[in-house]
């Protein structure tokens, strides 16, 4: 049986359902927190007395005053003796405002979206996962449920360091290894390292990620230098030549254009840091998914005192695990390790013991490898319907990871033109961020694209790209 009571003030209503699981007093108290967030009891107005609610409701007068005192408790009504119970001026939404709603994601394009930087949902080995998880919460001994250490579980970094020794060409031990909420947290915690040991300006690859780490850079007090990047990967003399101390580069695949820092590059780019006593931060992002040969060797295995490498498994096994890990040189570790520990005191430890259990078992090889089958079928799926829909383009970049660049005339319109047909397209214009006026390219991502909607939104939007 439902229950309702509309109050005097303005569109209250009260629900109260008796044969729902949750609580009456529980249901009364999220139905009043809600309108006065919302506006719907307004700052200053006063609630109906406990004696008038509970007749209204038919409950007990008392289980009313528990609710009263509880959101007096939490900050939304105020009372004093003699006087009306009333709605708290700090927690009211303001006359004339709305209560901010968290917006829902809405996938717009209706044919095919390509949008970059997302690997599909759909191949995330749920299974593998939840038998890595049961298997943690199995063996797990009880000291595992205490808050462990902050720089990681000494399990996961173990495994982490030998699989990047194996896969990655990393020169690096378990106490190297700090793990850390996603490629984000690492982020931030190196750049907030950086700047407490007066490393900087930090440089950052043009185009790239520049907008996050202009904004960590920020908050940390740390000046930002961008460096052009050309087919050869980052240009080193223009990073010499811009007096950073510290560098952010993709080198195995540089984001977003794919190039690969060549192997001289790199080398000039490992003297300039022992020149000017600096450091390179490596965003090892994508480096698992290379089509056309074994993926290149990551750069700290080069110099690791000179690196910082952070890794993730957002691109190789989902994003919403928000796991990953800093491989920190000597100079830096002490400092990251005590920014970790302010910032959470550690990452879940389950998590990580699933994780390293994952990849112990090898089903995290098996699924990088079914995984890298079939964005590879995909790439070949994409160039094709771009060589026969607009064989005028050139297409660069897609020899690893989840995205091509398709290099066009005219990006706004197009990407304009084509959302209306239900396309979705992306352009590298935000990309940039020096003086330069960048060229008119799209990043096209098939990471989160089904195969069979590649083809007809190529064609569908064939004569925007130029292709009839």
């Amino acid at each position: 049986m439902r229950v309702e009571w509309a109050g005097s003030g303005p569109g209250l209503l009260v629900t109260i359902d008796r044969a729902s699981a949750t609580g009456l007093r529980a249901q009364l108290e999220d139905q009043l927190r809600a309108a006065i967030r919302a506006g719907r009891l307004a700052a200053g107005e006063p609630v109906p007395s406990s004696r008038e609610l509970a007749r209204s409701l038919g409950l007990f007068r008392g289980l009313v005053q528990d609710c009263y005192a509880q959101l007096q408790a939490e900050g939304y009504l105020t009372s004093r003796p003699g006087a009306a119970t009333r709605v708290s001026h700090t927690a009211a939404t303001p006359a004339g405002e709305v209560a901010p709603r968290p917006s829902p994601v809405v996938r717009r394009h209706a044919l095919a979206d390509f949008r970059h930087g997302v690997p599909d949902l759909g191949l995330v080995p749920r299974e593998a996962w939840a038998w890595a998880v049961r298997e943690a919460c199995r063996s797990a001994p009880n000291a595992a449920f205490d808050y462990g250490e902050h720089t990681g579980q000494p399990r996961l970094r173990e495994v982490l360091a030998s699989y990047l020794a194996r896969v990655r060409a990393a020169a690096v031990t378990p106490g190297d290894v700090i793990v850390c909420g996603g490629m984000q947290q690492a982020l931030s915690l190196v750049v907030a390292a950086l700047a407490d040991a007066g490393i900087g300006p930090l440089a950052f690859e043009d185009p790239g990620s520049g907008t996050t780490v202009s904004e960590l850079a920020a908050v940390a007090g740390l000046p930002v230098v961008p460096v052009p990047v050309d087919p050869g990967g980052l240009d080193v003399r223009a990073l010499r030549a811009g007096g950073a101390r510290a560098v952010l580069v993709t080198p195995a695949h540089q984001w977003p254009t794919g190039v690969v820092l060549t192997g001289p590059r790199r080398q000039a780019l490992i003297a300039w840091a022992r020149d000017c006593d600096g450091l390179i931060i490596e965003d090892d992002y994508d480096a698992e998914f290379r089509y056309d040969r074994d993926p290149v060797g990551s750069l700290q295995g080069l110099a690791p005192d000179r690196v910082v490498s952070l890794g993730t498994v957002s691109k190789s096994l989902a994003p919403a695990l928000r796991l990953g890990w800093i491989v920190a040189p000597p100079r830096l570790h002490a400092r990251l390790a005590r920014a970790k520990w302010l910032a959470d005191r550690g990452s879940p430890a389950l998590d990580q013991l699933a994780l390293a259990i994952l990849i112990e078992s090898g089903r995290f090889d098996r699924h990088l490898r079914r995984a890298r089958a079939e964005y590879a079928a995909r790439r070949e799926i994409l160039l094709a319907a771009l060589a026969r829909h607009a064989p005028r383009l050139r297409v660069t970049g897609p020899a690893a990871g989840f995205h091509a660049v398709l290099h066009l005339p005219d990006e706004a319109a197009v990407i304009a033109a084509a959302a209306v047909r239900g396309v979705g397209l992306y352009g590298m214009a935000a990309m940039h961020h020096g003086a330069a006026t960048p060229r008119p390219q799209l990043i096209l991502g098939f990471g989160d694209t089904p195969r069979r909607a590649v083809e007809p939104a190529i064609a569908a939007v064939a004569d925007l790209l130029g292709g009839g």
